[in-house]
């Protein structure tokens, strides 16, 4: 079945490029396209996309406002943020907003396909680029708000392993070939995993690996 994307971005040159590269990944079709983030609800009720593609700064609603309307509607489609900002702190209010990935503007096909493949797959994507950035932005969270470790994760060795790979933005199939798994046993592992500590989604991963110190900024 094609996977439907819906393009949202003030720059039409942007909307042109992005839409080349789909064009030449098996799977996926552009099926509508806005230069407003007011647009986005309308264009969803009508489109039914089953991933939005969306800029956060746009000249009259932001990203993240549209992000949160969408939210608000219950809409249940996938949105990656695909995006020219690195700033640390943008980027946690996406996540923490609901996108399901992070990917930069200036990324190449085959990581736009691997953040596809990832949200299609009910995965999450950080581009590997600004991963070490979220986990900057978590430790500095984690000692504003948490000081103190409270928490016992009960995770296997395997486990850990696993989340800290999943932490530094490595899709299921890099940590499957990583640790020479095969791709159901990670996602088994990766499904337990957020079952057993109660968070499902990559900044609340993040957050929970940086205060309980799974992982560091060394790591």
């Amino acid at each position: 079945m094609t996977c439907k994307l819906l393009l949202v971005d003030d720059h039409s040159l942007i909307r042109a490029g992005v839409r080349a590269l789909v064009s030449d990944i098996p799977g996926y079709t552009v099926v509508g396209e806005a230069n407003d983030g007011n647009q986005l609800s309308e264009l969803v009720r009508r489109l039914d996309p089953d991933i939005i593609l969306l800029d956060i700064s746009m000249r009259s609603t932001s990203g993240l406002d549209a992000l949160a309307q969408l939210r608000a509607s219950n809409s249940r489609c996938k949105v990656l943020i695909l995006s020219m900002h690195t700033d640390p702190e943008l980027i946690m209010r996406s996540l923490e907003s609901g996108a399901h990935g992070y990917l930069l503007k200036d990324t190449t096909a085959t990581e736009l396909e691997q953040a596809l493949t990832a949200l299609r797959c009910d995965e999450r994507y950080l581009s590997p680029a600004i991963a070490h950035t979220v986990i900057n932005q978590a430790l500095l969270k984690a000692k504003t708000n948490t000081p103190e470790t409270t928490e016992n994760h009960n995770l296997t060795a395997r486990q850990l392993e696993i989340l800290r790979l999943i932490v530094r933005g490595k899709s299921t199939r890099e940590i499957a070939n990583g640790l020479g798994l095969s791709i159901k046993t990670v996602e088994t592992h990766r499904s337990q995993i957020m079952k057993r500590l109660q968070i499902y989604d990559v900044a609340g991963l993040v957050l929970f690996a940086v205060r309980e110190q799974i992982i560091s900024l060394d790591d």
